[in-house]
């Protein structure tokens, strides 16, 4: 492990604030998965796959792709149950991985810069330790790998849910009860550490994502099955046994960057260094004042650190890269 690198921030774009990028319906193994393309602004670009969190969405990404374009062709994809994509059939990590691999095989990008936020970061780490064929480097933001001190997460109080059989009815009520204005806030409250960070258009995006949320009937029962399967992968992780995130970790071979906010309140803050320290060529950003997604409260720190990665690696070095 060693520090993450950041490149000159004068050397990025000036992306501004786009908005969410344009998404497609496209059918796979016979359900229907929803992804956002960021098209690439340049020459030789290659392809990276944005894989979002547990109650998040494709939009997730939308400024730190922005601020990649000049290198990578992106796409972001909508997992099962979330965003615009249909429910699944399980909602664990290996079957989110292995919809995360058919598509790339079936997109025939790959293989792919792969990114993960949270989940995300999770079934990433699943994709990269399985299939390295499909990987070229890896971006761990903030990655929800096994911890058991469950105090360590505002998401702690949703274990007793897990307990309670249809206990996606109880979530389903409490959506109800909320109005899309006050889940919104408190949905960004939990994940940023300073709002101020948020501008008025990424919050609006935020209430129509939940006001999305709120019209899709499976959406309550994919966030609870989802963060049930979670929760197994943590318990299976101190198991004997192929299953374990941290065996698949240390059998990661690409490149990888892991990012962090140490006033993430949503993943245990020791997660992110001792990721670095177990996936074998890996470099740690923790960065201070940020909450659970980088990418969303400091997206040009991140993408200082994603093409950091990218220079050194010799992957999407632009002639300008070179000549400097």
């Amino acid at each position: 492990m060693k520090r993450a690198t950041l490149w000159p921030d004068h050397l990025l774009p000036d992306a501004g604030v786009p908005p969410p990028w344009p998404g497609r319906k496209v059918r796979l193994d016979g359900q229907v998965t929803y992804v956002r393309d960021t098209p690439a602004t340049s020459t030789g670009a290659e392809p990276a796959l944005f894989v979002h969190g547990l109650g998040g969405s494709s939009q997730n990404w939308t400024d730190l792709a922005g601020l990649l374009a000049d290198r990578l062709d992106g796409q972001a994809i909508d997992l099962p149950g979330f965003g615009r994509s249909e429910p699944g059939r399980r909602y664990t990590i290996p079957a989110f991985a292995d919809l995360v691999i058919r598509w790339i095989e079936h997109s025939g990008r790959g293989p792919v810069h792969l990114f993960g936020n949270s989940l995300g970061g999770a079934v990433s780490v699943q994709v990269a330790g399985l299939r390295p064929d499909l990987v070229r480097t890896l971006t761990l933001i903030s990655p929800a790998l096994p911890f058991l001190d469950f105090r360590r997460s505002l998401q702690g109080r949703m274990l007793p849910v897990l307990a309670i059989p249809g206990g996606e009815r109880l979530v389903a009520r409490r959506l109800t009860q909320l109005a899309p204005e006050v889940m919104a806030e408190q949905v960004l409250e939990a994940c940023v550490a300073d709002l101020s960070r948020i501008c008025v258009q990424r919050r609006e995006e935020a209430l129509e994502e939940i006001r999305v949320r709120y019209e899709e009937a499976h959406y309550a029962a994919a966030y609870v099955r989802t963060f049930r399967g979670l929760v197994s992968s943590f318990l299976r992780a101190y198991l004997p046994g192929a299953g374990s995130l941290w065996r698949l970790a240390g059998a990661v071979r690409a490149p990888t960057l892991v990012v962090a906010g140490r006033q993430d309140r949503l993943v245990d803050v020791r997660v992110a260094p001792q990721t670095a320290r177990v996936i074998p060529d890996s470099r740690l950003l923790m960065l201070d004042g940020v909450g659970h997604v980088a990418q969303l409260e400091v997206p040009r720190l991140v993408a200082r650190a994603v093409v950091g990665l990218l220079t050194e690696k010799g992957d999407a070095v632009r002639p300008s890269d070179l000549a400097g």
